[in-house]
């Protein structure tokens, strides 16, 4: 599973979630592949959720073509243990989170065929807590 080989701070405090969320700026073109698939909502995802969403993937195109995943999870989400009571310091991290904003390119597949890229990617998406959205590049220049 993804996480940071080593963070400046162990925890770190939520922020807060914005409810109508922009448009990514960054990271929200095809850059190495030839389809993608785009978020269409703003929420975290944890490293579990891309590991899975990735499996589904590489199992559906048999290992063909190649697979490029544009998110990390750098967040520490950190959890309190079940029926503990107030105080007594900041929960231990629990698992990785990413936050992504709607636009946001996750994941880019190369080497396969539209049809069979498409449904790796509805599958992925399907590993994945928000709506996302296929994308194709446009091959005529290439």
């Amino acid at each position: 599973m993804l996480s940071p080989k080593r963070t400046k701070f162990r925890k770190t405090q939520r922020g807060r979630a914005i409810p109508n969320a922009k448009f990514a700026q960054r990271g929200n073109t095809i850059a190495f592949g030839d389809f993608g698939l785009v978020s269409m909502e703003n929420k975290q995802i944890t490293a579990r959720q891309i590991e899975a969403a990735r499996i589904a993937m590489t199992r559906y195109i048999k290992r063909g073509g190649k697979v490029w995943i544009r998110i990390f999870p750098h967040i520490p989400y950190t959890k309190k243990p079940a029926e503990t009571r107030m105080g007594k310091g900041k929960g231990n991290p629990e698992k990785w989170v990413t936050a992504v904003m709607p636009g946001t390119m996750m994941f880019e597949i190369g080497g396969v065929e539209h049809d069979l890229a498409r449904r790796a990617m509805e599958l992925a998406g399907s590993k994945l807590p928000i709506k996302t959205k296929f994308v194709a590049r446009h091959l005529e220049g290439r």
